[in-house]
């Protein structure tokens, strides 16, 4: 499934679109509730009581007990099922469910390995429907980490359910997706439903004390940012016979646009996030560039370059790759008027000098105590549940995912592309239903061509 075959023109006429957006009343400032900005690229700074902080337990209170269901057990999903039971008392998994049984019981074995937890079989569900029965099964908890193009349904239906939602990065791989997870996000409000998104960096220490203090005005107004995730070849599969196409691009969903997104949406976002949460908005516009050069599966890129605008006037360079043998950084970076920050841990001044360095606690051997941050989104949402504190962060990651969108297009259009135009596109990427089988998405697929996407 290729992007060059949606024209410009496809993802301009989004009447139907418009008017979802509306019925959720979309505001690009994201709420309190789901993690909100400090405002400081728009002129104006907060005080730390307004700033809404997460509880960052070493670990959760005890409580009523918390029965979990996870949805996609491979190693996203795996992972955070083992976060969520180390991460407070009175907590267990009671229900798994994914598309391959193989992936349903290692995650069930892991589970029992770790921590002595049986998941009971009839609670077991594989197929397409798996996360219904999974939401079904009489929990409180579900985790969602089935690949991102089915997160928006995944996401609807447990909140439609009235359950508390760990939901992983990232949260759709289209704007149709994006919209539903903002629908859903609305009526989980209403709800008093706690959601905590799959943003790590929300839930560290040593980015929330610089978060602090940028939102207080430490370096002034915000005048540029970069963001960067660079890295080496992550993972592919190769193809099997005793596989139909279905199955073989599931196991290698993070290759596929339709999937995953592409890299800048699956990955990159998480610095992308940052940015948005840092400057308390999103950008406007963008212009991207990007290429494939040796990624061997797929239809994606594996390089990308975007310059993100903000409606300031403010510009953001984010760039990701997955290349091997090439320079790596991980990392962002926001200047102000008045000083410069790292974002994880550090703050200088104009001229480069170091002012500020967050230092963990040391334990009794002066070794820092820090807090598997994978971990410490577990603590934070079992602590919110029993707490009764307000946490909604599905907002706050689907505009960050639908900035990554933005640049992703910008880039395999070679077009500039505006936020209105993503927001009112009717963009909509895999098929139509969803078979364990041939569905001819390969012998179509084509890795888009800058400057030749149809432009109507």
């Amino acid at each position: 499934m290729s992007e060059n075959n949606f024209s410009r023109r496809k993802f301009l006429t989004g009447a139907a679109a418009i008017g979802a957006v509306g019925a959720v009343g979309f505001n690009p400032l994201v709420s309190c509730s789901s993690g909100g900005g400090s405002a400081t690229s728009g002129g104006s700074f907060k005080k730390l009581s307004d700033l809404a902080i997460p509880p960052l337990l070493d670990a959760a209170p005890d409580g009523k007990p918390l029965k979990a269901g996870v949805i996609g057990c491979g190693g996203r999903g795996t992972g955070a099922a083992l976060n969520w039971l180390s991460a407070g008392p009175n907590v267990t998994i009671t229900a798994l469910g994914d598309v391959f049984q193989d992936r349903v019981n290692s995650c069930k074995a892991r589970i029992k390995k770790d921590f002595n937890v049986d998941v009971p079989e009839e609670n077991c569900f594989v197929g397409f429907d798996n996360y219904e029965k999974v939401i079904a099964a009489d929990v409180d908890v579900v985790i969602l980490c089935a690949p991102p193009v089915f997160r928006p349904d995944h996401f609807e239906a447990a909140v439609n359910a009235r359950k508390h939602v760990f939901l992983e990065k990232p949260v759709a791989v289209d704007p149709t997706g994006i919209r539903k997870v903002m629908a859903a996000s609305k009526i989980a409000d209403g709800l008093g439903l706690k959601i905590v998104a799959g943003t790590q960096r929300r839930h560290q220490h040593e980015y929330i004390e610089i978060y602090k203090k940028v939102a207080t005005g430490e370096i002034g107004e915000i005048i540029s940012a970069n963001a960067y995730w660079n890295q080496s070849k992550l993972w592919h599969r190769n193809p099997n016979a005793d596989w139909s196409e279905m199955e073989y691009m599931i196991r290698d969903w993070v290759n596929w646009l339709w999937l995953s997104g592409d890299h800048i949406v699956e990955q990159h976002v998480h610095n992308i996030d940052v940015i948005n949460w840092f400057t308390g908005t999103h950008p406007t516009k963008a212009v991207g560039f990007g290429s494939r050069h040796r990624r061997v599966t797929g239809d994606q890129y594996d390089n990308f370059s975007v310059d993100f605008v903000y409606d300031n006037g403010m510009h953001m360079h984010s760039m990701c790759r997955q290349i091997n043998g090439c320079t790596n950084n991980v990392s962002e970076w926001i200047r102000g008027t008045k000083g410069q920050t790292n974002c994880a841990n550090k703050i200088f001044d104009l001229q480069g000098n170091e002012i500020y360095a967050f230092q963990y606690p040391a334990d009794a051997e002066g070794k820092p105590q820090r807090i598997d941050p994978y971990r410490q989104e577990h603590v934070d949402l079992i602590t919110c549940i029993r707490q009764n504190i307000p946490v909604n962060e599905a907002e706050g990651i689907a505009i960050s995912n639908m900035t990554a969108i933005m640049g992703r297009v910008s880039a395999y259009t070679g077009k500039e592309v505006t936020w209105d135009e993503m927001m009112n596109s009717d963009m909509k990427l895999g098929p139509t239903t969803y078979i364990m089988g041939d569905v001819g998405i390969m012998a179509t697929a084509t890795v888009p061509v800058p400057g030749e996407a149809p432009q109507g």
